[in-house]
């Protein structure tokens, strides 16, 4: 069965009618949680929902697009037999938008956002308002306002908008997501399909999820029932306060399967507020490529624990290009320590441009601290980076060292594996798949550039420094590899090779 991820605005507009029925059924009514005995477990979550819901908004995006489907939307919310009662409300859905003399029609997406001033400034998803021509906004009780964008923030998908009312808005506070804890009650607000208002409960699944939509991924992991539509809406923790923007759900079938994604309001709440008084968000940058530090690459570097963030390249351009090197494992920024390496681009991105930044790291099994003035990140660029290019492979003639057949980096080897002139070391060409080499994640079209602390020419300096390696009871070596111009560290398990 396959699992994807999906961003949960784009729900499709339902019928009024349809909606109102089903409202009457009940779809929209809080969820109680009944029969857990516990006596922490509130009774009823009605007296919460009443404080938050009336600051929770239904947002409707109109956009532009060229009609290729005679107006049919790809896939529907809900199904119903022949003979229903809505069958004829959906008769009337599927007849779709009129297109214009352009061959357009103006597409309606559907997405949720809170109130989080009574001047009217309001928190979505960028991904709810992205190319929008025109942004309205429901309140709970019904008013229909004209939002007014006032900025994005795609790498951590958050807008804020503005809209104009003549009394104060009901409103709701960021919470501390920091001292959410799994387990804990969580209450969900937001706009499902179209359907208005609906109020979910649940509890916190997990935290920092990293489901690889950005840089700065660290997603609190709910289980509260979110759906296509409710992208944009909070999740309230028991006192009412916003610890989550709900963002994506993890689904077989594009339904809830108690899987979802918030963006802790930790790291919403800077960026909302650089949205709110420039109307963009800077963010600080070192100019570096990083990548984990795998079990492997710590046993190589001596280090007693798998955690930093490994330096595998260094912008010439960059703030960094001078102070840190490839092959430093930076350990902590700014007294800040680096447990896991997506921890480092979201403590830079925080860091003003022009201040200085003190990192404390490894460079040649030794611990020292350097200095950097952090840059302003230029546009399109990337704090930081594991990005895998992908593999190339073919047949040449070659030695055979640890599961690999390496070979000289010659002008035919060079066309062959599209190597830039620039990169020089041991070509591989060839890996053994059930050997620890493939299992380490070197492939055909890699280049060695460094073994341990060497730096390599041929295949005959990979197998000496190999060599010696074993001759020191290394357990592993650490490799320098360039792969389609980019470059990252591996290390190689030695036991029994």
């Amino acid at each position: 069965m396959t699992i994807d991820l999906i961003r949960l605005a784009r729900a499709p507009l339902a019928v009024p009618a349809l909606r109102n029925a089903m409202l009457a059924t009940g779809i929209a009514a809080l969820a109680l949680q009944s029969g857990i005995a516990h006596a922490d477990s509130p009774a009823s979550f009605a007296d919460l929902a009443a404080k938050v819901t009336p600051a929770v908004v239904n947002i409707a995006a109109v956009e532009d697009v060229a009609d290729n489907s005679g107006g049919m939307p790809e896939e529907m919310p809900f199904h119903f037999p022949p003979g229903s009662p809505f069958e004829e409300f959906f008769k009337h859905f599927r007849n779709g938008p009129m297109q214009d003399h352009n061959g357009k029609h103006k597409a309606t997406a559907l997405g949720s956002g809170f109130i989080i001033d009574p001047s009217g400034y309001i928190v979505t998803n960028n991904h709810v308002i992205d190319g929008a021509n025109d942004i309205k906004v429901t309140t709970a009780d019904g008013q229909q306002l004209e939002a007014k964008l006032i900025g994005t923030d795609e790498k951590t998908d958050l807008a804020l908008l503005k809209v104009e009312n003549k009394t104060p808005l009901p409103y709701v506070s960021f919470g501390d997501s920091d001292q959410t804890r799994v387990g804990d009650w969580v209450l969900a607000v937001g706009n499902p399909f179209g359907l208005g208002g609906t109020v979910t409960t649940g509890i916190v699944s997990a935290r920092g999820r990293d489901i690889r939509s950005g840089p700065f991924d660290d997603f609190l992991q709910i289980d509260a029932s979110i759906n296509q539509g409710n992208s944009g809406g909070p999740t309230f923790n028991m006192s009412g306060e916003v610890v989550g923007i709900n963002a994506a759900i993890a689904t077989p079938n594009g339904g809830s399967v108690g899987i979802g994604f918030a963006i802790p309001s930790n790291l919403a709440k800077p960026v909302i507020a650089a949205l709110r008084e420039h109307g963009k968000v800077e963010r600080g940058w070192l100019g570096v490529r990083i990548q984990e530090v795998t079990p492997e690459l710590a046993q190589a570097m001596g280090l007693n624990d798998p955690k930093g963030a490994l330096v595998a390249a260094v912008d010439s351009k960059g703030p960094a290009n001078g102070k840190l090197e490839a092959g430093d494992v930076i350990l902590s920024f700014n007294g800040q320590s680096i447990d896991k390496m997506r921890d480092l681009p979201r403590l830079v991105a925080a860091a003003s441009a022009d201040s200085t930044a003190k990192l404390d790291i490894l460079r040649n099994h030794e611990r020292q601290t350097v200095e950097v003035t952090v840059g302003r990140l230029p546009s399109e660029s990337r704090v930081a980076s594991a990005d895998t290019p992908s593999e190339k492979a073919g047949p040449a003639a070659a030695e055979k060292l640890l599961g690999l057949r390496l070979a000289a980096l010659d002008s035919d080897a060079r066309a062959q594996f599209e190597v830039p002139e620039t990169v020089e070391g041991a070509l591989i060409v060839d890996v053994d798949q059930d050997g620890k080499a493939a299992e380490q994640g070197l492939r055909p079209g890699d280049v060695i550039e460094r073994v341990a602390d060497a730096s390599v020419k041929s295949p005959a300096d990979v197998e000496r420094l190999v060599e010696q390696a074993r001759k020191d009871q290394k357990k592993s070596v650490l490799m320098l590899i360039s792969r389609q111009g980019d470059d990252l560290f591996l290390a190689l398990d030695l036991s029994d090779a």
